[in-house]
Parts: structure tokens; sequence; C-alpha cells
């Protein structure tokens, strides 16, 4: 079947007004950063959990891992991951906002389903793998974004995979914002990593060129838009 050729709304011209060149100023004052042995903990938990150590390391990529997964990886392929859906369900006050400027970030939340992209990691040192991953996905303690084992839906089967959830019990939560609110806020954030109006237009982009279309980000694509405004 032909794929259905979609126009995004949201465009660079769209990121570029909202684009502003910003210095990271740091972890908010009074916030907890993850330490050394905090990820080695973690990497440790990780590794001895696996439900399938015989098998290939796989990890569900749902956001900016499919874009800039930042590791290396001997190949990749679709899959749907039940029960958990992308949401930008996480506050952010750094890399793609200030403390001034609020933005959200996307986790996996509870409920639903979601349809991303399985990298098959090389079997050679996962530790280092892993650690890599790890200091990229979550810097504060307690942990919001948490390292998990999920099931993972392919044409073949199902696998075991390393995907990210959102801890609902974290004062960074934010689960319970409308698209709107949401679109208002991807509007106008910035960090010293970017927009959040970029990192929404790289993940459909990215998403709707792998096959996988997802109607609320591609709803959220033409809210963010209208809000920027015309071109």
């Amino acid at each position: 079947m032909e794929r259905e050729h979609r126009h995004l709304s949201l465009t660079a011209a769209h990121v570029a007004l909202v684009h502003r060149q910003i210095e990271d100023a740091g972890p908010p004052a009074g916030q907890q950063t993850q330490t050394d042995a905090d990820y080695a903990d973690w990497v440790t938990r990780m590794i001895a959990t696996h439900p399938a150590p015989d098998s290939p390391t796989r990890l569900f990529a749902y956001g900016s891992l499919i874009w800039r997964p930042e590791i290396d990886h001997v190949s990749e392929r679709n899959g749907l991951l039940r029960g958990w859906h992308r949401s930008f369900c996480l506050r952010q006050m750094r890399f793609r906002a200030t403390q001034d400027n609020p933005g959200l970030m996307m986790s996996l939340d509870q409920g639903g389903e979601c349809q991303g992209v399985l990298f098959e990691l090389p079997p050679e040192d996962p530790e280092t793998q892993f650690h890599q991953l790890f200091r990229r996905e979550f810097t504060v303690k307690p942990n919001t974004n948490m390292p998990c084992w999920v099931s993972v839906t392919t044409d073949t089967g199902p696998v075991a995979a390393l995907a990210f959830v959102m801890s609902r019990t974290s004062d960074l939560y934010a689960g319970d914002l409308s698209l709107e609110e949401v679109a208002d806020v991807l509007s106008r954030c910035c960090g010293h990593l970017g927009t959040g109006a970029e990192y929404l237009l790289n993940t459909v982009t990215q998403l709707e060129a792998r096959g996988l279309h997802d109607p609320t980000l591609w709803r959220l694509q033409e809210l963010v838009a209208d809000r920027i405004g015309p071109i």
C-alpha cells in the first residue's frame, strides 16, 4: 500500500523564529544530580536484570533517541510497545528550556501504546554503552526517566528491550496538561541545546520517514506552528 503523503505544518523556519543563543546555567539551585556512583549502580542493576542475557541487547527509542542516539548500533527496525505512550510529560528548566522559560521533554507515560524504533546494540562492552545512555537520559535525583526492561512487539514476535519511562511520582511529572497547553510551552521554550519546537519537528519527521504516524504528535506540530505564527 502506498504511504499517505502528509505535509508538516511546523517547519525549520518556525524553529528559527523561536531559537536563541543561550548559555547553559547548569542545574537549578537545590536540584540534586546523579553521581558516578549512582550511574554505576543503575548500570549494574539493569545488566543484572536483563530478561534475555543470551540475546542481543536492544534499545526502544520513541523520541530524540531516534534521531540522536549517540551510541553505536548494528541494526534497527520498527516495534510496538503496549502499555505506554509517548508524551511531553517531563518538565524541564534546562537543556531546551531555562528557569525563566520552562519547557517540556518527552518520555513514556503509562497507558496506550507507542510505535518506535528498536536499535540492536553491539555485543561488546554493554557497561560502557549503558553508562553513555544513562548519562544522556537522566541527570537529576530522584530519577525522572527510569530505565526498565519492556517487551516490544515486532513482525517476528516479541523481544526484550531497554526503555526509559516517566516516574509519575516525580515533582517534574506533567502528564495532566492538555495538548493545547503543551503546544503553548513548546512554541516558546528554548535552552542551550535548542528549542522545544525543534525537538518536536525532528521527532515527527523521523517517525514519518519510518512510516510511523503518531496522530497526537501530528496534531501537536500543527498547534505549535500556529502559535509561532505565519512564515
